[in-house]
Order: C-alpha cells, then sequence, then structure tokens
C-alpha cells in the first residue's frame, strides 16, 4: 500500500488540530454557559480593570497606598454611574406622565381607525377579566422570573466590583502565581503573553468607552438644539448604553424618541429620530471599525465578524466580549510568533 503524499498528510493534520481545537473551544463555552453566575463576573471585572487600570496606576504613583487607591477607583465607578443612573432616572421621571399620555393619545387613535375589527379600548376594558383569569398564571410566573433575574444581575454586579478591587491591588500577585504555575521554563513567555493580552484588552476598552463619548455628546447636542427636556439625562443614557452594542444604541434611541414625542410633538420626535440613526449610522460604519481596529490593532472586517460570531454564540454579553477577546487571541499569536522568530504578519 503506497503512503499518501506529504501534502495530503499535511492537510489531514491540519483538519486534525481544527477539529480538536474547535472541539475544546465548544466545551470551553458550554461550560461557561453552564456557570454564568461565576463566570460573568469573572469577564466583566476583568474588562472592568482594563479601563480602569491607568487611574489606579496613576494614584498609586501619586503616593496612595495599593488597597486605598483600588477602594478610590471602584468608588469613583459607582458614584460615576450612579449619578448617570440618577440623572436618566430624574429625566424619565419628569417626562413619565408626558410619555404615557402620548401614548394613551396614540391608542386611542388607533382605536378609533380599527374599533370596527375589535380592537377598540373598551373591548379590551371589558375582556380584562377573562385575559386576566386565563393569562394570570403565566404572567405571575413571568414576574417571579423576571425578579430572580434581576437579582441575580444584582448579584452579579456586586461580585464584579469586588472582583475589579482585587484585580487592581493584587495584579501584581497573579503574575507571580502565574509564573509559579507556567511549566518548565516558560514563566518568561506565559507572562509576556498575558501582558500583551491584557494591553489589547485595554486596547478595546479605551476605544468602546471613546465611541460612547462620541455618541453621547452628539446626541445630547442634538437634543439641546431640539429643546427635548432631559437631554443631559438621555446623554449619559446613550453613553452607558453604549457599551451593550446594538442593543444599547436602541434602547436609548427608543426613550429619546418617545420623550421628544410626549413633550415637543411628532415632527420633533421624527427629527430626533433622524440624529439618532444618523450617530448609530456613523458609529456602525465608521467609529465602530476605525477606531476598534485601531485600538485593538484588527482589520475593521475582523472586528465586525466578531461581534457577529459573538452574538451569534452568547447573545448581548457575546457581542460585548467578543471584540476584545479576539483581540487577545491575535495578541497571544503575535506574541508567540515574535517568540519563535517569525517575522510579525501584515496588518
Amino acid at each position: 500500500m503506497l503512503p499518501l503524499p506529504e501534502p495530503v498528510r499535511r492537510l489531514a493534520a491540519w483538519c486534525a488540530v481544527v477539529l480538536l481545537v474547535a472541539g475544546v473551544g465548544w466545551v470551553g463555552v458550554r461550560l461557561c454557559g453552564e456557570l454564568r453566575t461565576a463566570v460573568t463576573p469573572v469577564l466583566l471585572a476583568l474588562l472592568g480593570t482594563a479601563l480602569l487600570g491607568p487611574l489606579y496606576r496613576w494614584l498609586v504613583r501619586a503616593g496612595v497606598r495599593a488597597s486605598l487607591a483600588a477602594g478610590l477607583t471602584c468608588a469613583a465607578v459607582v458614584a460615576v454611574v450612579g449619578g448617570a443612573v440618577y440623572i436618566v432616572v430624574a429625566a424619565l421621571v419628569d417626562s413619565g406622565a408626558a410619555i404615557l399620555a402620548s401614548l394613551r393619545n396614540a391608542a386611542k387613535g388607533v382605536a378609533r381607525h380599527f374599533g370596527a375589527a375589535g380592537t377598540g379600548l373598551d373591548d379590551l376594558t371589558a375582556k380584562a377579566p377573562e385575559l386576566l383569569r386565563r393569562f394570570g398564571g403565566t404572567a405571575a410566573s413571568n414576574v417571579v422570573s423576571g425578579v430572580g433575574l434581576v437579582t441575580e444581575g444584582i448579584a452579579m454586579a456586586v461580585l464584579a466590583l469586588l472582583l475589579v478591587f482585587f484585580f487592581l491591588r493584587d495584579s501584581h500577585r497573579a503574575l507571580t502565581a502565574l509564573r509559579a504555575l507556567a511549566p518548565g521554563d516558560s514563566a518568561d513567555t506565559v507572562e509576556a503573553v498575558a501582558r500583551r493580552a491584557f494591553a489589547a484588552v485595554e486596547g478595546f476598552m479605551r476605544g468602546t468607552t471613546f465611541i460612547a463619548l462620541i455618541d453621547a455628546l452628539c446626541i445630547t447636542v442634538g437634543l439641546l438644539i431640539l429643546k427635548v427636556p432631559g437631554a443631559i439625562g438621555l446623554g449619559a443614557l446613550v453613553f452607558v448604553g453604549a457599551y451593550v452594542p446594538y442593543l444599547g444604541a436602541f434602547l436609548s434611541g427608543a426613550v429619546s424618541v418617545l420623550v421628544a414625542l410626549a413633550d415637543r410633538g411628532f415632527v420633533i420626535a421624527l427629527w430626533v429620530l433622524g440624529v439618532v440613526l444618523a450617530v448609530q449610522v456613523l458609529e456602525g460604519h465608521v467609529l465602530q471599525p476605525v477606531i476598534q481596529s485601531r485600538t485593538v490593532r484588527m482589520h475593521p472586517a475582523v472586528v465586525l465578524v466578531a461581534l457577529t460570531a459573538g452574538a451569534s454564540v452568547a447573545g448581548i454579553l457575546g457581542m460585548l466580549l467578543a471584540v476584545p477577546v479576539t483581540a487577545a487571541a491575535f495578541a497571544v499569536w503575535a506574541e508567540l510568533r515574535e517568540r519563535r522568530g517569525e517575522p510579525p504578519a501584515a496588518r
């Protein structure tokens, strides 16, 4: 029996490697999904540490003790996020009655035009007891599930904040432990790979923050020009929502349009919708690919593909983590190539 040609054997070897890596990756994703309550805070804490690292290091260089510097950094995050949430909630509370009145008027208009089809508000009111009896159990179970999800989210947020404190304060210990766990004489390589991967994640967080700031400023200026109430709070909502790709922008934009519709009328609401769409087009086609590709040193097409793949694997969380994970993988690969003496790949 003749042996297989050399190109065929190489192809078979590479196929085996690809299948093995894909299988290990699939098992890892499934395990992360099963342990999401513990894994999600760790991943979010790593992103938070990458974003807050410069502030922590500045405090340490200023002479502040490590524990106090980490505590002040976490307190600053809580103050900024809490202040933004307060501004947003206050703005929405001030406009809440107007929003509900606008929606009620819209519902009455729909009822007047389609009342013959049995969709009037009076019919819905008359059928409310029957609907309540029929779907009351399902609604109650959904409410209980929602409360459980909210409680789980709060617990994960608190855990992530505590982990950010420890990651900031004990980063040097993490490197020491990593070197101790490295097999053989690979401690220097493992440390260099870890540092480069984390630097890539830091670049992603800087880029995301810069994009969020531009989005918030543009939409806030547009809302101020159109004299929409609560423009500052809505801008803060846009800034926070920008960290959740696509969905956060959609929700914050929808809230801005509703506030404009309730207080300024249909025409101004259309102008606000135009401003929101223009900013989102600018982000999706210019800011996101260009800025992220520079900060994480990836081609814009790779950024877009990573976002799509992350969404298909883990939804919103996958979209948030897809680009930093991909950037870290590229950084690890580049570091290993350089240490093997291979020329760096063209960007």
